[in-house]
């Protein structure tokens, strides 16, 4: 019998994981874009919606939704650009920094489960890999200049 794909392997586990990312989330009234957008924004306070966006996975459209719901959830706050009046920075609220604490403890349940059967240098390999590979892809989607 062959071995499965590298990219079967790789999308089943994102399947899992999601599945169960977005479990834990819902349990505290958060959707997984909504967490990403939290976990962005703690790093990154004041991007751009087109920033968030890219950085959370997401259209522009998809943002703007889960932003809206994050302001009325009193998550996180949005102010416009002092003289780039259609620039609207988005920033992390206290309550946000609170759901997205209870949120990070669940998750690192998640991640501790998905990693228990691999030692620390293990875990540090699996990192780099994920990635060189990642950014392989994303340098082989960015147009190259023309000579």
């Amino acid at each position: 019998m062959s071995e499965p794909r590298l990219s079967y392997l790789i999308g089943r586990l994102d399947r899992v994981l999601r599945r169960q990312l977005a479990l834990a989330v819902e349990a505290h009234g958060l959707t997984l874009p909504a967490y990403t957008t939290l976990t962005v924004l703690r790093a990154n306070d004041g991007l751009s919606n087109a920033q968030l966006a890219r950085r959370s996975f997401v259209t522009p459209q998809s943002m703007s939704e889960v932003l809206a719901y994050l302001v009325g959830q009193g998550y996180v706050s949005r102010r416009a650009e002092p003289g780039h009046g259609r620039i609207v920075r988005t920033e992390l609220t206290k309550a946000g920094e609170r759901v997205l604490k209870r949120c990070n403890t669940a998750v690192d349940e998640i991640e501790r489960t998905m990693l228990a059967e691999l030692g620390l240098e293990e875990i540090e390999t699996f990192r780099e890999a994920l990635r060189r590979c990642s950014l392989a892809l994303i340098e082989e989607t960015v147009p190259k200049p023309a000579v």
